[in-house]
C-alpha cells in the first residue's frame, strides 16, 4: 500500500554505484557480494540472512541495469554461484572497449 512521503522522517536520492567504481577491475562477484558492495560492506560481512535477502533484492535490479558494463562466469562448481565483473570497456580510462576476454 502507497505511503505518504509525509510519513517519513527523510527521503533520499536514490543514487546507485557504476559498476566500475564498485568492482575492483580485477575480481569477480557473487550476487550476495554485490549485495554487501552496494552497502559499503566488505563482500564477506557477515550479516543476518533476512538482511541478505533484502540487500540481494536491491542487488539483482542493479546488475541487470548495468548488464552493459558487466561480464558474467561460469559458476566455479557445476553447483555454485554466477560470477560477475565490471567489463573493461568500463572500467575508465579503458579505450579498446571490448568486453569479451578470449576463451
Amino acid at each position: 500500500m502507497p505511503e505518504p512521503k509525509s510519513a517519513f522522517d527523510a527521503t533520499y536520492p536514490c543514487d546507485f554505484y557504476e559498476p566500475a567504481e564498485l568492482f575492483e577491475p580485477d575480481q569477480m562477484y557473487t550476487i550476495p557480494e554485490i549485495a554487501r558492495l552496494l552497502q559499503e560492506l566488505e563482500p564477506d560481512a557477515e550479516i543476518d540472512p533476512d538482511t541478505e535477502a533484502v540487500l540481494i533484492d536491491w542487488a539483482i535490479p542493479w546488475v541487470m541495469t548495468h548488464a552493459d558494463d558487466l561480464v558474467i562466469a561460469e559458476p566455479l562448481a557445476e553447483d555454485g554461484p554466477g560470477y560477475y565483473g565490471v567489463a573493461p570497456h568500463a572500467v575508465e580510462g579503458d579505450t579498446d572497449g571490448d568486453s569479451h576476454d578470449a576463451a
